[in-house]
């Protein structure tokens, strides 16, 4: 329910703030994300299976950097708009490299 209140809220703002020039976007992780939470509740494989925050940091940085009357009302999942703007090499994000990296659990592609 929380994923819809975010997205009902995102839709909202954005229709809202788009005369001002306020982009509202919404940014999730395609994977699990090697966060404090999962390090402390999660045993040391899905911490090892999950992708450093970094990734959410570079999407971020790119979706704040784009004019904002051309980017609201957006749901984007932080690979797939990576690879939009040409980033190639997602190892790098990895928290170890020879771990796949688990899918996030409220993704479903």
């Amino acid at each position: 329910m929380s994923k819809y209140g975010m997205s009902m809220c995102t839709l909202g703002m954005a229709e809202e703030f788009k005369k001002e020039g306020i982009a509202v976007n919404s940014l999730w992780p395609k994977t699990i994300i090697a966060t404090a939470a999962i390090s402390v509740n999660f045993s040391k494989l899905i911490y090892h299976a999950s992708r450093k925050p970094s990734i959410m940091a570079d999407a971020a940085h790119e979706i704040l950097t784009t004019d904002s009357r051309s980017l609201t009302g957006n749901f984007f999942i932080d690979e797939h708009f990576l690879r939009q703007r040409g980033v190639t090499d997602f190892k790098q994000y990895s928290m170890h490299k020879f771990i796949p990296v688990l899918s996030d659990i409220f993704v479903d592609e």
